[in-house]
């Protein structure tokens, strides 16, 4: 089955959104709605979210947005075409009589609906029509939640389900589960009724909302945001809407929600309100705001000690206190409910885990968590990472990182320290890594199935050195990660570095040296050491400069190029995806995107297997163009502007001219060329120099504290 072309009917928040996602993947998208207008305004309001449902900025040149009455007519081309217009049956049902008329043989159709019976929708259409019928059930938002429902009709065609799963697995990168064409289908069906019972617990007033969250979050493997903050992220409304159609009856307090507007962030108001910098919490009593209440249940903070997530449920739940009481009037009657049902909504018990860890985020299955408070000891750790280890052949290993065998002659290199940082036993594994692929491998990949691929140096380290003035191992330890970088650039395999999630400082670099990059569509990729008075010294400056100046030809001005680099490196610019880390210039033409995260490491393998064919090592850059004072004139004017203009502080200035003192080539009065290495130790001059200034030693422990850049 070829998708090409899409529609989607109705640009309301999931239909622009979905559109958006279709376009992610490469798809041309028409977007109707009742009148080109209301269309373009769908866009135009999806376009506003935060974050952004579109890769990147030019993708929305996929999307054309038309009415219905124009619009209608050209979908004839379309091979899929998504219903997602109000949740009621007889507008579908109206809607789909006109599509029937005007689709093309074979077309996929399908709707977004969350609880109407999907065969109902197709009552009296075509047979082609309701053989290529099915419902196609996104979670929002559908560029970030993972999970697609597909809700086959007794008519639907078999074919078209398993193509269609295919196609929504290695196209659009979703998690794919087979639902029954029940009520809610899976995930809704199982979330609703659990958010009823915490509903009831807080109604019944044993509980405040900030102890409902403390305790639904991740304390059991749930997401940051627990119920309340998600219920305000989603919209009060929305929730109400799809339990009513459930047949749930919503407490009496929610009721006074809706009445009087409380719909969440998207009203400025629901079970939280931001007031100034703090954030206030709503009174159910009252309906009124009050100052946040601290959660005080020492088991939840005995419980952070916990890292396995099945041990800190059991836990929990197990507890005698407030929090044990609370999940097993919560959580104990959604397991049992679950249970009960499992067989009316899903073809498998697995199908009902992978469902509400891929829409709900959960980090452990209704099923996996039953086991775990059985104490079941088998169950996977969180995570694809440590189940890819565990059957993998460990060559060598570390504290911070391992050599892999994945087979077919690929080495695999990954880092599993806190947060995949980089340091010297990082370091050490990409060296035996490397020896160990000169002699027994093909190729190497360097990733791994967490949810980052790093988030850079070991800050901690430099900062410890730097404060004790040990200025020869800081500068050893730059050599030494600079002397990897160039070892993967220079490998005798090829080497694909496969990137998600933070990619940034020293994971960026390792990325910018490698043969290829086969990254996760959601990577955010950047070169951030400016954020911490630094700048990129494991070969990020030298190569980015080199980049840029291999599209200059003749006696062209490189200051537009340069200037380029000089705006990417110093306002710490972090890609909002991998399309958008190629227009930032961190992928290259040759390099490649995965759409689904938990195919990475399987493409990145196919793809290093492709270059070993005929692979040639690279050859050291003898000449990179550099424009000397000329340039560093014009990138120093640009700095003192920024500055006179109060834009940058007093030590933003000295960061920004030490980077263009290194971008220019240092202190050169003409252009010139200089080597690889020439450019390594300016980037290497200008890190140490840096390294003593206070500011940046400030900085760097503000960051480590916080998590957070200071502006000093």
């Amino acid at each position: 089955m070829r998708v090409r072309n899409a529609a989607v009917l109705g640009a309301g928040v999931m239909g622009a959104q979905i559109a958006a996602h279709l376009a992610n993947a490469g798809l041309g998208v028409r977007l109707l709605d009742v009148s080109p207008e209301a269309a373009r305004e769908g866009l135009a309001r999806a376009r506003r979210l935060k974050p952004d449902p579109l890769f990147a900025t030019s993708t929305a040149a996929l999307i054309e947005t038309a009415g219905f009455d124009d619009g209608l007519p050209a979908i004839e081309g379309a091979d899929w075409i998504i219903e997602a217009i109000v949740e009621q049956l007889e507008p579908k049902r109206a809607l789909l009589a006109r599509v029937d008329a005007v689709r093309r043989a074979g077309a996929i159709v399908s709707s977004n609906t969350s609880g109407i019976p999907i065969a109902s929708i197709a009552e009296g259409r075509s047979d082609d029509f309701r053989r290529h019928w099915l419902g196609s059930h996104f979670f929002n938002p559908p560029r970030y939640l993972h999970l697609v429902e597909l809700i086959p009709t007794p008519d639907t065609d078999p074919a078209l389900v398993r193509d269609l799963a295919a196609f929504c697995d290695l196209r659009l990168g979703k998690g794919v589960v087979v639902a029954k064409d029940v009520p809610g289908f899976i995930a809704n069906r199982i979330g609703m009724f659990g958010l009823m019972r915490v509903l009831e617990a807080i109604a019944s007033g044993g509980y405040t909302i900030e102890e409902a969250d403390a305790m639904t979050g991740q304390a059991i493997g749930r997401p940051k945001s627990a119920t309340f903050r998600t219920l305000d992220i989603a919209g009060l409304d929305v929730m109400a809407h799809v339990a009513r159609t459930l047949g749930m009856s919503l407490p009496p307090f929610v009721e006074a929600m809706l009445e009087k507007g409380l719909l969440g962030a998207k009203a400025g108001a629901g079970f939280y309100r931001k007031s100034g910098d703090d954030i206030l919490t709503l009174d159910l009593r009252t309906l009124d705001y009050r100052a946040a209440q601290a959660v005080q249940l020492p088991s939840l903070d005995a419980a952070k000690g916990i890292d396995d997530v099945g041990e800190r449920v059991r836990t929990l739940y197990r507890g005698a206190d407030r929090a044990g009481a609370f999940l097993r009037a919560t959580l104990g009657p959604t397991l049992e409910f679950v249970e009960q049902i499992a067989g009316e909504i899903a073809h498998s018990r697995d199908d009902v885990d992978k469902a509400m860890k891929w829409g709900f985020g959960w980090e452990l299955g209704p099923f996996e968590t039953l086991a775990a408070l059985a104490g079941d000891t088998t169950l996977p750790t969180s995570g694809s990472h440590a189940a890819h280890a565990a059957a993998s052949a460990v060559i060598r290993r570390n504290a911070a990182a391992s050599v892999i065998d994945l087979g077919d002659g690929v080495a695999q290199i990954e880092f599993h320290s806190k947060m995949n940082v980089i340091g010297g036993d990082a370091i050490e594994m990409i060296r035996a890594g490397l020896q160990e692929a000169s002699r027994n491998f093909e190729a190497i990949v360097v990733g791994n199935g967490g949810a980052h691929f790093s988030a850079g140096a070991n800050l901690m380290l430099l900062l410890l050195e730097a404060q004790a003035g040990n200025w020869d191992d800081v500068d050893g330890m730059v050599r030494a990660f600079q002397g990897a970088t160039m070892a993967l650039k220079h490998a005798d395999v090829p080497v694909v570095v496969a990137p998600a999630g933070l990619t940034l400082g020293g994971g960026c670099e390792i990325a910018l040296h490698a043969t290829g990059i086969q990254a996760a569509a959601e990577s955010y990729v950047g070169l951030v050491e400016t954020g911490v008075g630094l700048i990129p010294a494991g070969g990020g400056t030298k190569e980015m400069l080199a980049r840029a100046m291999e599209h200059v030809r003749g006696p062209a001005d490189v200051l537009p190029h340069v200037q380029r680099v000089f705006e990417t490196i110093g306002l710490a610019t972090v890609s909002t995806s991998a399309a958008h880390a190629r227009e930032l210039g961190f992928l290259q033409h040759g390099d490649a995107i995965t759409m689904n995260r938990d195919r990475l490491l399987e493409d990145a393998s196919a793809r290093a297997r492709l270059l070993a064919r005929g692979f040639a090592p690279a050859r050291p850059r003898p000449a990179i163009r550099v424009g000397g004072a000329g340039v560093f004139a014009a990138l120093e004017l640009g700095v003192h502007l920024a500055w006179r203009a109060a834009r940058i502080s007093d030590h933003d200035a000295l960061v920004g001219r030490k980077l263009a003192w290194v971008l220019a080539g240092g202190d050169l009065g003409h252009p010139a060329t200089l080597t690889e290495q020439q450019l390594l130790d300016l980037e290497r001059e200008a890190f140490l120099s840096l390294c003593g200034e206070r500011k940046t030693l400030d900085r760097i422990a503000h960051t480590l504290k916080t998590g957070k850049p200071l502006r000093n």
